[in-house]
């Protein structure tokens, strides 16, 4: 189970630290690739891969490099995503899933999700 928190209303230039804690792994979360997705509120647009990290990697959208940054800590069952630098098209909902496999940004590669917290950037 993947349980997002730290969503809120920001203003652009500002900054949120989303988490995410992971239950109920079999092994330990340095066996699992864990993405941030975000959907964002424009019909027919697909959910976006925004940052990814597993043991020894880190993957990051071209979008976010430079001010979002992604760790974990794996004795909590922990993964946080740092977002500096909030712009309006950074709104959404961000969501974490989890993947028994190395880090990817492709949302069609991860098995379980979290149901997603919600982050607006407006003045």
């Amino acid at each position: 189970q993947l349980v997002e928190s730290g969503g809120e209303l920001v203003q652009p230039g500002g900054s949120l630290t989303l988490s995410c804690v992971i239950s109920g792994l079999p092994v330990s979360l340095d066996y699992y690739g864990i993405g941030w997705f975000r959907q964002a509120p424009v019909f027919g647009k697909e959910r976006e891969g925004v940052a990814s990290i597993s043991n020894g990697e880190i993957l990051y959208a071209d979008s976010v490099k430079g001010r979002f940054s992604i760790s974990k800590d794996n004795a909590k069952n922990l993964v946080f995503l740092q977002m500096n630098n909030l712009r309006p098209e950074d709104t959404g909902i961000y969501s974490c899933a989890s993947r028994l496999r190395e880090a990817s940004l492709n949302h069609y590669d991860f098995d379980d999700w979290g149901q997603g917290t919600q982050v607006t950037v407006s003045s």
